[in-house]
């Protein structure tokens, strides 16, 4: 007689177990959705602020929510709620708009409004030069062998500071004409100033509409050299980058 007793306490155990599962998913979804998402960086376009292999936490809050805040971009949300404008110099995620899929990450250069130009590797913003100071040279790391690039620190006009590389001044993308940023839009550029295909690319990346961010980066949580994926444990050791581990993004 107890054998039907075993039965039913073990199907209650079952779907105790499911229901679990169940509600961890649904939080986990709801603080992906609302609060942060990782990500991770497959390109050296933001080099040197982050590197190949880099992980990180994006907050979703920042900017507000849109259809892109959503998982599979579902159209449950019209236009932006609870809006907060980005910051020149914030690092932001974004679908691409030519696609409105992939998630690109660059740096916020341009606002609404704003006249963005390049002229012979400097930028200019509302035709002011923008600043930059020079400092030790970046050593990238190639197949080839180790190659020094020119580093600055670039001052924008509302006083954020962040270090970019120029390899050269006369590159495809040094010398622009002036984009002039809708309203309703941003502009984006990439750290790696000479290796990064952004917003001075009109049929690349082009202006990036409001409702196609998906937050600001935040902080790097793990970061491997690509001798190491996240759950790689047993490589670890000699392919860690421990010491840009919980470090803020600037």
């Amino acid at each position: 007689m107890p054998r039907p007793l075993q039965h039913k306490k073990s199907r209650e155990g079952f779907w105790e177990t499911v229901r679990t599962i169940v509600y961890a998913v649904l939080i986990a979804l709801l603080a992906r959705t609302v609060a942060y998402e990782p990500f991770n960086i497959p390109s050296s376009s933001m080099v040197p602020t982050l590197l190949v292999g880099d992980y990180l936490f994006v907050s979703k809050y920042s900017y507000g929510y849109s259809r892109y805040s959503l998982p599979f971009g579902l159209p449950l949300i019209s236009g932006r709620i609870f809006f907060t404008a980005p910051e020149r110099g914030d690092v932001a995620v974004f679908k691409l708009p030519s696609d409105n899929s992939t998630d690109y990450i660059k740096r916020i250069i341009g606002l609404p409004g704003d006249a963005i130009q390049m002229k012979e590797g400097r930028l200019y913003v509302n035709g002011a030069i923008v600043e930059r100071e020079a400092v030790e040279d970046f050593t990238i790391h190639k197949s080839s062998g180790a190659e020094a690039v020119r580093q600055y620190v670039e001052i924008l006009p509302n006083g954020r500071r962040h270090r970019i590389l120029e390899a050269s001044d006369a590159a495809q993308l040094d010398n622009t004409p002036i984009y002039k940023v809708p309203d309703g839009h941003y502009f984006a550029m990439g750290d790696n100033r000479d290796n990064s295909l952004d917003s001075r690319a009109k049929h690349g990346v082009g202006f990036i509409p409001v409702a196609n961010l998906v937050g600001r980066a935040e902080l790097l949580f793990f970061s491997a050299n690509g001798g190491a994926r996240f759950w790689e444990f047993w490589k670890w050791p000699v392919s860690i980058r421990f010491r840009r581990f919980f470090q803020p993004i600037d």
